[in-house]
């Protein structure tokens, strides 16, 4: 699918489902603009970034909320993939890639939210792919972010530098998405415990294991594989 098609189809999805996509875009502005703003802030290059890592995410709820259907997701995901490669080579997005490490995670985090809305909207269960995105969104944020600031006991992984606090911080957001979640779907059960268990050690084993970004596909996809496998094994 190239990027003129995708641009083709998100117009006709605008007019199909004009209020929906408002609200979408309306809440990538708001995060754009607090990122921004806390840039102008003085707040470093890593807090603003994770404030967009957070916070853009969250398009996956709207997207299952408003029931889009998923080639608008997959389309939406090949034109900001797009621009993320662009970024690379000009300075389009500094408050997002500017963080003094070589990384695709930009990339990599707009093709996991196609591939997920790709894989799971038509099976009919889209809440695994929203709590895939989820994990990455707030796991991964908030386990970087705190084992830059508390990070005390840290170990190494094929040359990259984590922190067990921070590892803790990525299971315990993982296990409470997942809680969060399927919880809303299917009821709060012994099953859904044991599941959130199961993906808040994958999740956290993926994330330790990443390099260049790459655990913004890995881990989405990684905890939607493995939030569905429990959850037909355990019942």
């Amino acid at each position: 699918m190239t990027t003129q098609v995708a641009m083709g189809q998100l117009e006709t999805g605008v007019a199909a489902y004009g209020w929906q996509v408002g609200i979408v875009l309306a809440w990538l502005l708001l995060i754009g603009g607090a990122s921004e703003g806390a840039r102008r802030l003085g707040w470093g290059p890593e807090i603003t970034r994770k404030i967009v890592h957070i916070g853009a995410g969250h398009v996956i709820v709207l997207a299952w909320w408003f029931m889009l259907p998923a080639w608008m997701g997959i389309a939406a995901a090949v034109v900001f993939a797009g621009v993320a490669l662009v970024s690379y080579r000009l300075p389009i997005l500094p408050g997002i890639n500017s963080v003094g490490r070589r990384s695709w995670g930009t990339f990599f985090y707009a093709t996991s939210i196609g591939v997920v809305m790709g894989w799971c909207w038509p099976q009919g269960y889209p809440y695994f792919g929203v709590l895939g995105i989820l994990i990455m969104c707030w796991g991964d944020g908030l386990a970087a972010l705190v084992g830059q600031r508390w990070g005390q006991h840290g170990y190494q992984v094929w040359g990259e530098t984590k922190s067990w606090e921070g590892s803790l911080t990525m299971a315990m957001a993982s296990a409470l998405v997942v809680v969060v979640v399927l919880g809303v779907v299917q009821g709060i059960t012994w099953p859904l415990m044991m599941t959130a268990l199961g993906v808040a050690i994958a999740a956290t084993l993926l994330e330790s294991v990443s390099k260049y970004g790459i655990d913004n596909l890995t881990v989405p996809i990684g905890a939607t594989a493995t939030a569905l496998v429990l959850s037909r094994l355990l019942g």
